[in-house]
């Protein structure tokens, strides 16, 4: 009789015990790593995959440190969490649905790190007075609305950004966004359906910001 027992695939048994229970977000790295934080179960919040997030974070490794920090669409937070876990000075979230910003607030009390939370669509948000600009932005709004290229724009144009700050941007697979022309992309990368850019605004030397 064989001796051989039947396995289930290791990677299945790792990817599953490597999720998080069901409404709650984990931060993967910096300060709070592993820490558990508590998500609302809402229509159409999608936080970015921890393979994306982790992508992302290798990448601005050397551009978190007393950095500060605009989550736009906040959603969960896991971005601005993660920033600020990972050495981001504040940041400021904005989220326009009252029960995922309860949540936002309750997270920001927990982990009583320095940020503010914007009860507010990023639309409203944007258009006023730009109270000092941002060194790093993400920006991940509800798909297939449209919201991305009209956000980019206006960060662009009302003074939100300073003159070499990094833009994330997660959108659709097959409808990437116009972003400004000062904006390089630095890297991209894809998981499902999700896409996310990194883009570094470098304008011309010597033109005015």
């Amino acid at each position: 009789m064989s001796r051989h027992r039947h396995r289930k695939p290791a990677s299945r048994r790792n990817a599953r015990a490597s999720s998080p229970p069901s409404g709650k977000l984990r931060l993967i790295g910096g300060r709070f790593k592993r820490r558990l934080l508590s998500v609302p179960d809402s229509p159409g919040l999608r936080p970015t995959p921890d393979r994306v997030r982790e992508t992302l974070f290798n990448w601005l490794a050397f551009e978190l440190a007393g950095r500060r920090v605009l989550d736009l669409y906040a959603g969960t937070g896991a971005l601005g969490f993660e920033a600020l876990s990972r050495g981001a000075a504040e940041a400021v979230f904005v989220e326009a649905q009252p029960a995922v910003a309860r949540a936002l607030q309750a997270n920001i009390d927990t982990l009583g790190v320095a940020a503010r939370l914007v009860n507010a669509t990023a639309e409203s948000f944007l258009v006023t007075p730009a109270e000092a600009p941002f060194d790093l932005v993400f920006l991940d709004p509800p798909f297939r609305q449209g919201h991305a290229a009209t956000a980019c724009a206006a960060l662009e144009a009302a003074g939100w950004l300073n003159e070499e700050a990094w833009i994330y941007v997660e959108h659709e697979a097959e409808l990437p966004p116009e972003v400004p022309s000062i904006w390089r992309l630095h890297r991209e990368v894809r998981a499902g359906e999700t896409h996310g850019r990194l883009y570094h605004r470098a304008p011309p030397a010597g033109e005015a910001c």
